[in-house]
């Protein structure tokens, strides 16, 4: 079954919504006992909740008969309410909770160390929500004992994908997402910061410096204090028009090509600068923007870049991305998957389970590929834009396969530092490091 709390309670089975409870009671005692699944909560305490502080002495045996209806409801589902000591627990392994699909995202999205994968987490985090917490089962009062957590949560997961988009540079889209917030939040300082940000980088400064006089005025009023040092130092920059404002720094060792960052091709062949697509393969990487291959449009760029596909096929993908967001999600994740084989079974050449994977690859960019003749009249395989948002990925796994039938596949060195691993070609068997310095130790 799927349970969803962050909103209107409901619980569905196959797609088909399910009646809980014929009482708002019942429906309320299980909510709770979702909010807290796999965990026991005691009677006093279910209690003391249900009855909002004042339970009435029969209180245990009303409990006992909405837990013995709850069983008989649940069990064709193959959920099960536990008496576990004094109290209940509802074991869900089976079944999902959106609470918990939040919770488990908000914290893929705080380990995640790259902007792009952060937003990424923070979307289907915050989509989940569709309004006050069980709306219409439990009333204000109950909300804010039970929910104050998760309240707390999503404000700092909006705070926290807000200030990824930025450094992405994606200031159109905070204002699409905060606009509506900041009014229903002044008090929050970093939500507020995101909003005067978004507004200067969009040329409306004025309207930034309003946004802060609100936010001042409403802290001095409603709690006697003066917004903090960030947010003053913000209000600064904005007023001096401080350059560093205008846009997130360049990551380091970037190309811009169609307004997409790149890394500097330095490995000698598009099968390695594919790899290079993440700086610290070896480890996660300590710098946000490290990894390249953030979205579609990114991926599709890079394969123009690397002449892997012609410019007027990159058009046309990235016409066809804009339209088909889920398929494009798809081959962005394929491409992912097929860089982690690729790179193993580049620096490790007994890893047979990676050198399949990418033969697998490489197999259908050669069903898929057609000879032709380019200007000068030299013959060469390409890829027919037909294949679809998969075609960067295949055209990835033919170069790929080309140099693993190379004699210079054996000159290939991966930069040994334990923040880097970029992979190049050493023809003179003389270098050790990279030659960008990635690492930020690297030597020639």
């Amino acid at each position: 079954m799927d349970f969803n709390l962050l909103g209107p309670f409901e619980a569905r089975h196959e797609g088909r919504l399910v009646r809980l409870g014929s009482r708002r009671q019942e429906r309320s005692l299980l909510a709770v006992l979702l909010l807290e699944a796999g965990r026991p909560i005691t009677t006093d305490r279910l209690a003391d909740f249900l009855w909002n502080g004042a339970p009435p002495d029969s209180a245990h045996a009303t409990l006992h008969t909405y837990i013995g209806r709850l069983r008989s409801t649940l069990k064709p589902y193959g959920v099960t309410v536990e008496t576990r000591h004094d109290g209940y627990a509802v074991d869900v392994t089976e079944h999902n909770v959106d609470v918990q699909e939040f919770l488990d995202l908000a914290g893929r999205a705080a380990l995640a160390a790259d902007p792009g994968e952060q937003v990424r987490c923070h979307d289907k985090s915050l989509a989940l929500w569709r309004g006050p917490l069980l709306a219409g089962t439990l009333d204000a009062p109950q909300r804010d004992r039970l929910g104050g957590r998760l309240s707390e949560l999503r404000l700092s997961a909006l705070e926290q994908r807000a200030e990824g988009q930025l450094t992405m540079g994606l200031h159109e889209r905070v204002l699409a997402d905060l606009t509506p917030l900041v009014g229903e939040y002044p008090g929050r300082e970093r939500l507020v910061a995101a909003q005067m940000t978004a507004l200067y980088r969009a040329g409306r400064q004025a309207e930034a410096l309003e946004v802060h006089r609100a936010t001042r005025d409403h802290l001095l009023i409603e709690l006697g204090i003066e917004p903090g040092p960030a947010l003053t130092t913000l209000y600064e920059r904005i007023v001096n028009a401080d350059p560093r404002l205008d846009r997130p720094p360049a990551p380091l060792y970037a190309v811009r090509v169609r307004e997409e960052w790149l890394p500097w091709s330095t490995g000698g062949h598009p099968a390695l600068e594919f790899c290079n697509t993440y700086a610290g393969w070896h480890r996660a990487p300590a710098v946000p923007g490290s990894d390249w291959l953030r979205t579609y449009r990114t991926l599709a760029v890079w394969a123009g870049h690397q002449a892997l596909t012609d410019d007027h096929v990159v058009d046309r993908l990235l016409t066809r991305a804009s339209a088909r967001s889920t398929e494009a999600a798809e081959a962005l994740a394929e491409a992912k998957s097929f860089r982690t084989a690729l790179y193993a079974c580049l620096t490790d050449p007994a890893d047979l389970r990676a050198f399949r994977t990418v033969a697998g690859f490489a197999e259908a960019a050669a069903r898929t590929a057609v000879l032709d003749l380019d200007e000068g009249g030299l013959a060469h395989w390409r890829l027919p834009p037909a294949i679809g948002l998969r075609l960067p990925v295949l055209a990835t796994a033919r170069a790929a396969a080309d140099l693993l039938a190379d004699s210079r596949r054996l000159t290939l060195r991966a930069c040994p530092s334990d923040d880097c691993g970029w992979l190049f070609l050493d023809t003179t068997g003389r270098r050790r490091w990279c030659s960008t310095a990635t690492c930020g130790s690297g030597r020639s």
